[in-house]
């Protein structure tokens, strides 16, 4: 349990770093550059230890796919961008495949339980 929520502390910290990225750069200032440095930063921390216990693959996938989920609908909210039915059917795509990746590393292990 300890390692996704390092995961998902992960995840939120590329969100927010990225969503800074966007932020300072509408607004200028370093203060966002450095801000968005440290998150990012922070976010492969979180995800290092992660990897500790959690499959490589599944915790890439969902590191990349939910921050892609999360921030495209951020970047909506916040910074009133566009989302077109391809960007939904793109995002729809992207989570069915985040499912599938998690659900084929379960079926992976309760196969490896029952061997052993």
């Amino acid at each position: 349990m300890r390692y996704w929520i390092l995961l998902a502390l992960a995840i939120v910290a590329e969100i927010t770093g990225t969503l800074s990225m966007k932020w300072a750069s509408l607004h200028g200032g370093r203060a966002g550059y450095i801000f968005m440095l440290a998150m990012i930063a922070l976010s492969y921390i979180f995800l290092s230890f992660a990897v500790k216990k959690i499959a490589l693959g599944v915790a890439y996938a969902m590191w990349e796919g939910v921050g892609i989920l999360l921030i495209t609908l951020c970047s909506v909210t916040l910074f009133d961008e566009t989302i077109s039915l391809m960007k939904i059917a793109g995002l729809t795509t992207l989570v069915a495949g985040i499912v599938l990746i998690k659900s084929g590393t379960l079926e992976h292990r309760e196969s490896e339980n029952d061997a052993a």
